[in-house]
Order: structure tokens, then sequence, then C-alpha cells
């Protein structure tokens, strides 16, 4: 075994620390120290130290958010507890009917106990094992006593501790909590399935529960799931707090996110009151889901008194459930917004309908197909619902109430903003205006340039972009690097030190590398890992741009799809007059991060099969990718090399048949390790 050094040791210890406590301001307290480059450097470092010494890699090492094996199928776990359901109390009737069933277990002990109210998150309950600070298991609810162990994809959620922060976390314990994807995550994951021809997700709940159980962790990864815990139970049955109340704060101080609002009630009109506002008034300001609150008897003693009713609910917990989400209203008209993309988004004009405690007047259709399939048509009465409680989302069309009158709906063959005449490509079900300088691109394409996994222009809101639009300052991506700050204070809100600042953050944007501009773009069907897979390939502009199909393609994750998007939009003279403003203003047209032209396996054709000992598939072919080799699904006579792992099958016979080289994982970490001059 290679001994490791002492200070190699100390080296991935500080830099386990360093990357949990980035991911926690990053993802829990949305107060970012580090950047996103330097993230970057610090995690590759750690996985090249693992590489080198495997025996570095803990269980709560970053580097196993990313890269797990695809699964075969998911194993069943026993809950160390078992979880409960909950009885719904629909009215205040009913929560005063919870109350005094209460007081007839144990009196007017509730009433010195108080209640902690919490937000009842629409999402996939889990449940997650920690045994000494360190996650081991996660598994979802299933029937309570036992579900499936998921565990390799409840890492990939960023705000899942791996390891708790801080002490005095008892050494077994279960933490429950529910997953859920934010609005904006599941918008922006439904866009990409439009996109790509997918069918749509009905609500965030479904994307999430079905995102946990995916067998490719990888796919997991790339879905915006969040987190948010609510209980922590040990197996001998110690509380590890007196109250909800002190735990909730445990839970914080543990790293365990902890959804916002809950309160803590004396009585039951208190929570009434709190109940009444969530649902009218900060229900609609969420950015996630929620389909009620729970009200808990705040003594955690008292509820082990109170005990659980028939083995399935307890008795000091109850829902209070909000509003039906779903209401009947006329189609006015279809209507057609166009994206940063170019995509053709139909949306449903509404008579103005109540639906669970909002006022819906509009409502996406997603695309052509979609409505064809529905047999939506304008003048239709249609079932609406609150898609997870804000997201409006139109159900079907209620036949029995047609007239005769309804008009069946087709895309437009021009687009509603520019005239130019709209494509659709291939088997894609969307419908593109191809006109890079739209007007109806601009200002969603602007607010994406602009956002944080772009450009990253701190200040630059879309209230902001609106702004500069309406004044004529800008019309597209170049001309934000010429405003100057006497240009901004002439407008509204703008004083000398806001203007300066975002002068300032506009210029520090030019220094932003090629994948986060390639991104910034809005090319169609490049999302941020295409355009980071293509910078680093590429590793500048100008080599991107005289690229051919075959070549983009050629770059392992790209694909025909995205590389013919690629190569149109460079041949776009539009497209290509902007990008040369763009050079012209500054802008950086290089990777950092390319892959090196001289590493030791440039030019190899690598082919992954089997389980490797301690790398994952992902994590091999990034190996391979960064010393400069590329990595294929299939063996032919132009592959170089097989790594060959436990349980290789077809491809490792097939390359014996062909005699084409077959190697270890050790073999591919000695030739990798010649990058940096290491030896193995």
């Amino acid at each position: 075994m290679t001994v490791v050094p002492s200070s190699t040791e100390q080296r991935a210890a500080a830099l386990r620390d360093l990357l949990a406590r980035a991911q926690h301001e990053y993802y829990v307290l949305d107060r970012p120290a580090l950047s996103d480059a330097e993230y970057d450097r610090y995690f590759r470092e750690l996985q090249l130290l693992e590489h080198e010494y495997p025996t570095l890699r803990t269980g709560d090492s970053p580097t196993l958010r990313v890269g797990a094996p695809v699964q075969s199928t998911f194993h069943s776990h026993r809950h160390l507890v078992r979880m409960l359901s909950l009885d719904n109390a629909f009215d205040d009737a009913e929560l005063l009917a919870f109350e005094q069933s209460i007081e007839r277990v144990v009196g007017g002990a509730v009433h010195s106990s108080g209640y902690t109210v919490e937000l009842k998150i629409d999402g996939a309950a889990i449940a997650l094992t920690y045994r000494d600070g360190v996650l081991t298991t996660g598994t979802t609810r299933g029937n309570g006593t036992e579900g499936e162990d998921v565990t390799v994809n409840i890492r990939t959620i960023r705000d899942v501790p791996l390891r708790l922060r801080g002490e005095g976390h008892p050494a077994l314990m279960e933490i429950r909590g529910e997953v859920y994807m934010s609005f904006s995550g599941f918008e922006a994951l439904n866009e990409a399935r439009v996109a790509a021809g997918e069918p749509v997700f009905v609500n965030p709940r479904n994307a999430a529960a079905g995102a946990l159980r995916q067998l490719d962790p990888s796919v997991t990864a790339q879905r915006p799931l969040r987190f948010f815990g609510y209980a922590a139970v040990v197996p001998d049955g110690t509380a590890p707090a007196r109250n909800q109340w002190e735990l909730l704060a445990q839970l914080g101080a543990w790293g365990i996110p902890v959804a916002p609002h809950h309160t803590r009630c004396q009585t039951m009109a208190e929570v009434a009151a709190w109940a009444y506002t969530i649902e009218h008034e900060t229900r609609a300001t969420l950015g996630f889901a929620i389909d009620g609150g729970v009200v808990k008897v705040n003594d955690l003693a008292l509820q082990d008194e109170l005990g659980v009713r028939n083995d399935r609910t307890p008795r000091w917990a109850i829902a209070r459930k909000f509003a039906p989400d779903m209401a009947v209203t006329k189609l006015i008209r279809i209507e057609v917004s166009v994206g940063r993309t170019g995509v053709l988004t139909p949306f449903a004009v509404l008579e103005p309908v109540e639906v669970g405690g909002a006022t819906v007047t509009y409502a996406s259709l997603h695309n052509a197909d979609q409505i064809a399939k529905k047999d939506l048509r304008d003048g239709d009465w249609v079932q609406v619902v609150r898609a997870g409680d804000v997201i409006p989302y139109v159900l079907g069309p209620v036949p029995e109430r047609r007239d005769g009158h309804e008009q069946v709906w087709t895309m437009p063959s021009r687009c509603p903003r520019c005239a130019s005449e709209t494509h659709r490509y291939g088997d894609d079900v969307a419908t593109y205006c191809p006109n890079v300088a739209c007007p109806g691109r601009q200002l969603e394409g602007l607010v994406h340039f602009a956002s944080k996994d772009a450009l990253d222009i701190d200040g630059l809101s879309y209230a902001r972009i609106q702004q500069l639009l309406e004044a004529g300052l800008i019309a597209d991506f170049a001309d934000l690097f010429r405003i100057t700050a006497d240009q901004l204070v002439s407008l509204d809100r703008f004083g000398a030190k806001s203007a300066e600042s975002l002068v300032a953050a506009i210029a520090a944007a030019r220094q932003q590398p090629l994948s986060r501009l390639l991104f910034g773009l809005g090319i169609r069907h490049v999302g941020a890992q295409a355009a980071q897979l293509l910078a680093r390939h590429f590793g500048n502009l100008d080599a991107m741009i005289v690229a051919t199909p075959e070549q983009l393609g050629a770059v392992r994750g790209i694909g025909d799809i995205i590389a013919a998007s690629v190569q149109s939009y460079f041949a776009n003279p539009t497209s290509r007059a902007l990008l040369e403003r763009l050079r012209e203003r500054g802008l950086r047209f290089d990777e950092p991060n390319a892959v090196p032209s001289g590493g030791p396996l440039t030019g190899a054709t690598v082919v992954l099969t089997g389980t490797l000992p301690t790398l994952s598939r992902t994590n091999a072919a990034a190996l391979v990718e960064g010393a400069g080799g590329r990595i294929t699904s299939s063996v032919s006579r132009k592959t170089t090399f097989v790594v060959a792992g436990e349980e290789a099958g077809s491809k490792l016979e097939k390359a014996i048949e062909l005699g084409i080289e077959v190697i270890d994982e050790a073999e591919l970490l000695r030739r990798v390790a010649q990058e940096m001059g290491q030896t193995a």
C-alpha cells in the first residue's frame, strides 16, 4: 500500500473542510465566499490527490457528490425509527378539534408547551442516516418502515451536508426532511426538456421524486434539487433537543437547511392566524411549493407521552392543509412569447380566476404538440391548476362545455415580434425564431447573459435590464460594455455610487472565461455543461468557430444535435458580427482550463468498461480528457486502449478480439500522473 505523506493527508483534509464550508455558504447561506474559479481549482486539486492516494477519499469528501456508478436497481433500507404520516385539518374548527384531542390525553400541559408551526414542503420525503456525523445512507420514505436506498443520488444534492457541522450530534441519527425543487429550477428544467423534445413535468414534486429514483446519478446531479430538514431521531429514543423549536435551531447549527417562516405559537388561535397569513400572503412569494403547514406540540417529552395513533399518525402533530389549487375558467386566446434562444412558447390568456388563494390570468402551454395533444382551442373552458402552488398550468379542456365557437390553434409561421419565418428543426418539438437580433429575444437573452452561471454581472437585474432597454442604451450583449456611469445617473433610481458599481461589475465580466461567455450567448441546446466541454476542448473561440460539425460532435458529451446548433450559430452573419463587437469590447475568448495539447494521453482514444476499484466512470473520463485523451463508447480499430474493471463485458471481449491494448485503473493513473511529472 502506498504510504501517504503527512503533508498530503493534511492538505486533503484542509481541502475537504474548505470545499464543504464553501458549499454550505453557497447553497444554504447564499453568501458565497469563494469564486467559482477558486472552488473549481480546489475541487480539482482534491480530485487529483484522491486519484493518486485512494485511501484519502473519505465518506464526507465533496468529490463523492459527482461521478457515482450507474445503479442497476435500488436496494431496500430499513429506517432507524418508523416514518409516520400526518392527519389533516382543513379549517380552524378542525385545528381546535386536534387541540381538544390532545387535552384529553395530557390535559392543560399542552398550553404550557405551545406549538411549533412549519411550512409543509410539497416534495419527496427522505431520511438521512448520519454515523459519527458522516452521511452514510439516504433513503426514500417508502412504506414508512423501509424505503429505497438512494444514497448516491442524495449525495448530488449540494445543500445536504456529507458531514455535519459543529459538535454535539448523536453517534447514530436519522435526519428527516423533504427534497424539493424551486420554481425557477423547475421552469428551467422544463424549458430544457421542451428544447430536447422530452415531455415536461407536471409539477416540482413529481420532478423531485423522479430525480431521486434515477438509476444514473449523473442525471440526478443535473436536476436542481434542494433539501429542507425538519426532524432528527435516534434509535434509543434520546431526544437531541428539549423541544421542536430548539431542534430546528440545532439542525441549522449542524448545517442542515431549515425551511423559513417557522414560528412558535402559544395558542391555537395564534396557529390559525399564522396559517391564514402563510396561505393568503406568504405562499405566493415563496420560491418553492408548499401544500400547507405542519403544527407540532413543541415539547418533545410531551410528544413522547402523546404517542402514535394506530401505528401510523402521531397524536402530537397535524397538517393544516390549504385551499384546493384547481379551478375552471375561460381560455380567451392563445398567444406566443419569444424566449432568449428564440423558442416560441405558447401561453394561455385566461379569464381571471382564483386558484389556491391567488388570481391567475396567464398559464404556460409549453409547445404546439402539447396543445394539439390536449386538443386545446381558443375559447375553450379549461381546468387550471397551480402546479406547485404558484406556477399556473392548464390541465386540459372541458369538452362538454363547448358551443361550436371554439377555434383550433396553430403555431404562427412568422415570429410575432420580428416577422422572421419560424422553423422547427428535425424532431424538435419547439418552434424557433432564427433571428438572433429579434426584439423578443433581447430582454430574456440579456437577463440570461448577466446571470450567475453566465457572465455573473452583479447588480444587473431583470428590472435594470428592462430600464436600459427602454432608455435605448442597449440593444444586445455588446452594448453593455460601452455603458458609462454618466449615462446611468440620468436614469431613475440610479445614484452616482450605484452607477459606478454597475459599470465596474460589467467591466469585471470581461474577464470571465470562454465557457461562461459561450453559455451566456444563449445558443440553442448549449447549456452550462456543454459550454464548458466545448471551451475546454477547443481552448479558444476562434478554434471553435472554424471547427466542422464532425469536430464539434466528436467532443465527449456534445453529439450531433448540439454540434449542428453551434455550427449554425457561428455561420449566422448576425452572430459573427455580435462576436466581433464583443471582441472589440475586450471580452475574453479563451478558456484557462482548456485540455492540454501536450498531455500524456493527447491523441489517444479510450474506452472505459466495467466497474473500476476507486474511480467512477465520470471521474475516469475526466482524468482521460484532462490528460488530452478522448473517450468513446464503443471499441473499434481506432481505439488506443481499453480501461477494464470488474464485470467488464462485451467491450473487453471486442478489444481482445481486435488486439487492442487493455489496461487497469492503476495503469491509467500511472499514465495520467506523467502529466505532473509524478510516478506511481
